[in-house]
């Protein structure tokens, strides 16, 4: 089923989709409404905060890829974490992601987050198809449970949208691009 695409090139989920459609299918609106906020800005732009906060769209990218590696990758299948990741001292540096993106080249940041993206998409549907959405990840919670597929979708669609509304404040205030 082909998806309709709005003026911002976001592909409106399915008004009719099975759930594994409807929630790919807004993710994947939720990515591209991301990928609207933060794309054609310089190094300097991407690194500016709005105060008080310091979170930057830079960060914002940084931080989301890392989140897509950690669920779809991490989560789900258990192996070592990939780099730049792994090679972080997390007890140190908590926020690492967010304070190491100033520094990055602006197209190596959309880069970084548009492979982990694609290597989500690949990850959910190879879960999606192999269990469906009950199946839980490998990784569990120290009571020993388990999110299934279908949170982990949901929880992304929700990091997402909390984000998209970050970057829509950082974007006007660095250039006066608004929208919804």
């Amino acid at each position: 089923m082909a998806a309709d695409i709005d003026e911002h090139g976001r592909p409106e989920p399915p008004l009719d989709g099975d759930e594994w459609e409807t929630l790919t299918g807004f993710l994947d609106y939720q990515r591209a409404t991301f990928a609207w906020k933060s794309t054609g800005l310089s190094a300097e732009q991407l690194a500016r905060p709005l105060p008080p906060s310091a979170m930057t769209l830079g960060g914002l990218m940084k931080h989301l890829a890392y989140v897509e590696d950690d669920w779809f990758g991490c989560w789900r299948h258990d192996p070592p974490r990939r780099e730049p990741w792994a090679s972080v001292d997390w007890g140190a540096t908590p926020d690492w992601e967010w304070e190491s993106a100033h520094d990055d080249d602006p197209e190596a940041l959309k880069e970084l987050w548009e492979q982990a993206v694609t290597r989500a998409q690949i990850a959910a549907e190879a879960a999606h198809t192999s269990g469906g959405l009950a199946q839980p990840t490998r990784r569990h919670w120290p009571d020993g449970r388990a999110p299934s597929l279908r949170w982990v979708l949901t929880h992304m669609i929700e990091e997402y949208a909390r984000h998209n509304g970050h970057a829509d404040l950082i974007r006007e205030a660095i250039d006066g691009q608004v929208g919804e």
